[in-house]
């Protein structure tokens, strides 16, 4: 005589269906850099576990910041303004002297990257 399956205990996945994809690059950027920290703190990223169902794992942004860096359509600095303020939550306001160039640099790079993540589905 088999068990019976414990159906309560069994991992539920969300469809991708109901994913709600981001609004912008700059969106994207800023939940992906929220689970980068979370993990580097020690926290367990899975999928469909959170308030909202993306389309998408923090890695699959990174990835597609990497080939726009290996294509050269990202430079260094890009990467690194990106890094500052994706870790502080916060763009870079272009009213401030001290945050208009790295605002220059911050919409290069999120003009950049909207076209591969809305090929892939993850803005809208």
């Amino acid at each position: 005589m088999r068990p019976a399956p414990r159906t309560a205990h069994a991992p539920r996945y969300a469809s991708l269906a109901a994913a709600e994809p981001f609004r912008s690059a700059e969106e994207a950027w800023f939940w992906t850099m929220a689970a980068l920290i979370a993990r580097r703190d020690g926290a367990r990223i899975s999928a469909g576990k959170g308030q909202k169902v993306r389309p998408c794992e923090p890695d699959d942004v990174v990835k597609c910041l990497d080939r726009l860096y290996r294509q050269r359509r990202i430079d260094l600095i890009h990467a690194r303004v990106m890094r500052s303020w994706g870790e502080r939550g916060a763009a870079p306001d272009p009213r401030y002297p001290t945050e208009r160039a790295d605002a220059v640099q911050w919409q290069e790079a999120m003009n950049r990257l909207e076209w591969p993540l809305r090929v892939k589905g993850i803005v809208a």
